[in-house]
């Protein structure tokens, strides 16, 4: 694991919004396409704010969440609201959105054809991750019913998760797809975030799931 502080927030936000746009403009350069995976929630909502105004071949660009809630877009909960709110706009509205929600009444029914549509763009390019004070990450949480399916190297592409910290039913990318990623950034803001992320580099991934990927991955902190 790499960690990277920043004197501030805002100076991270910006500066880890330039570090991944120059990886996806390597991947455009290198190969014509690039995917980026990128969590929900409204803390990563400045980096997409400087994304959606960056200069890149938006077109070639496959944008995914992390995990979703099993909930529609006209829920204030959505995470694809959100991203449609802060970064598939101005210069990224040309981006291609991958969706992690059908409308299904549960997860499970829909999970085979959001798996196909995700498929294609991996291994992801550019991922970005946050990290909860429980050490959860995507909707990997300690205590989630299938957990440890889901941190198996054989595990699917995407599963259907529940947990009680998670609220409702959750659909995440699983383990080995998220730490086969060529490029992993972790986000994170605030003492207790550090604290949890001192304390998961001790633990196994089954007590702290962002332990998953930690071993490739560029952390990024201020407070």
């Amino acid at each position: 694991m790499k960690l990277e502080t920043y004197p501030d927030r805002e100076f991270m936000m910006l500066g880890l919004a330039n570090v991944i746009a120059g990886q996806l403009a390597d991947f455009l350069r290198r190969e014509g396409k690039a995917s980026l995976c990128v969590p929900g929630g409204t803390t990563p909502g400045p980096i997409f704010d400087t994304l959606s105004g960056v200069d890149l071949d938006w077109g070639n660009v496959a944008v995914f969440l992390n995990d979703e809630r099993w909930v529609g877009e006209d829920s204030a909960r959505s995470n694809t609201r959100l991203l449609r709110e802060r970064l598939l706009k101005g210069k990224a509205a040309a981006a291609r959105l991958v969706p992690l929600y059908a409308e299904a009444g549960q997860p499970e029914e829909a999970l085979g054809a959001l798996s196909e549509g995700i498929a294609p763009h991996l291994p992801i390019s550019v991922l970005l991750l946050g990290m909860g004070a429980d050490m959860h990450t995507a909707s990997l949480f300690p205590g989630a019913d299938r957990l440890e399916e889901a941190l198996a190297a054989d595990a699917p592409v995407l599963m259907a998760l529940r947990a009680e910290a998670a609220g409702e039913p959750r659909i995440t990318l699983t383990a080995p797809v998220l730490k086969g990623a060529m490029n992993i950034h972790v986000l994170i803001t605030g003492a207790e975030k550090r604290e949890a992320l001192e304390r998961a580099m001790g633990l196994s991934a089954l007590e702290a799931p962002v332990r998953a990927v930690l071993d490739n991955a560029t952390v990024h902190w201020a407070e």
